[in-house]
């Protein structure tokens, strides 16, 4: 076990100390962008404007033949654009592939400096992390980077889920983690096809009696959400729901997407255009949360005491909880005018 003392020192010589605390920054939607499709890297110019993080994609969904060509229009797309207070993230392949290294190798020695957050897919344990660590800030060193890139795990083994609480503390750098439900629903051998959303046959039936047994849809994923927040928030780390496959079931997206939220997540992955402002609309509080919400804080000042309001007892619980309220309008305000209007901030 590394030493309390020794957490926050730099891995190598001359690399960044990594940070204490996370930057603070909208992330409600993580939009995947495929580097090698010149069409779409086009459009990243625009995406910025209308994304809080764009992410190119080196992994899953990026054929083989095409790796070190979304690798380097990743390279380029980064070189060619000023991302202001959008972040800028990748997603490298997995470490047991053939391309992870040369990823790594080669996006920080050309983009790093530009590079807000790299995504780690099918991390089963806290060494993945580790190795990773190590790694980058060696190339942090190298290269001579003043910030440290953080690092996003991506949930989608049996095993990662088994020691997703040691995954969360492995590193200063960890920024987060993502559900992904595809890969692992095959990591459990689940009986689903699908990329992410419920089953119509996970359900519960309604005691036998007279009449119609009622049934109900279950959510797949309400453990593994519930293990997750937990321990991204035990480490002061973001929660976020991963894909949703479905492009032609907006309202199926929108209600996983709020689930997520209500539970705890701050963002979610956006896989096509249309999923970028059910993400907005999702993640962004609902302005009359916030006006009861700033009420609350205007009613007790310093978050002590207890106060009625409406008829509903208000006390030190229900304080902490309008101050995540408030607080993520605020940020969401800051980029987004027109819903600024609507939480008057």
């Amino acid at each position: 076990m590394k030493l309390p003392r020794n957490f926050f020192r730099p891995l190598a010589i001359g690399a960044p100390a990594p940070p204490r605390e996370l930057p603070v920054r909208l992330e409600r939607m993580i939009h995947f962008v495929p580097p090698h499709n010149d069409k779409l890297r086009a459009k990243v110019p625009e995406l910025i404007k209308e994304v809080d993080v764009v992410l190119g994609n080196l992994e899953d969904a990026i054929p083989a033949e095409s790796k070190l060509a979304a690798r380097a229009g990743f390279i380029e797309l980064a070189r060619q654009n000023e991302f202001g207070s959008t972040g800028l993230w990748t997603r490298i392949n997995a470490l047991n592939s053939p391309w992870a290294f040369d990823d790594l190798v080669e996006i920080v020695g050309a983009v790093g400096a530009k590079l807000d957050v790299i995504m780690l897919p099918k991390v089963d344990g806290p060494w993945d992390i580790h190795y990773l660590d190590q790694l980058l800030a060696q190339l942090e060193a190298k290269h001579s980077l003043k910030k440290p890139i953080l690092i996003h795990a991506i949930l989608e083994t049996a095993e990662g889920v088994m020691n997703v609480e040691v995954i969360a503390s492995a590193s200063p750098r960890l920024h987060g983690m993502s559900l992904g439900p595809a890969d692992l629903a095959a990591s459990r051998r689940m009986k689903t096809t699908r990329v992410g959303g419920g089953h119509p046959d996970y359900k519960v039936l309604a005691d036998p009696g007279t009449g119609a047994r009622p049934a109900h849809q279950q959510d797949l994923w309400h453990y593994t959400f519930g293990r997750m927040v937990d321990a991204c928030a035990a480490n002061g780390i973001k929660p976020f729901y991963g894909p949703f496959g479905d492009f032609a079931d907006p309202e199926g997206c929108e209600v996983q997407f709020r689930s997520a939220f209500i539970q705890g997540c701050v963002g979610a992955w956006s896989l096509h255009p249309s999923q970028i402002e059910i993400a907005k609309r999702v993640f962004s509080p609902d302005p009359a949360e916030v006006a009861f919400a700033k009420r609350i804080l205007a009613a007790m000042p310093d978050g002590t005491g207890a106060v009625m309001l409406d008829g509903k007892m208000q006390d030190d619980a229900t304080w902490k909880q309008a101050k995540v309220m408030v607080d993520l309008a605020r940020l969401v305000a800051a980029k987004d005018p027109a819903r600024a209007g609507l939480y008057g901030l």
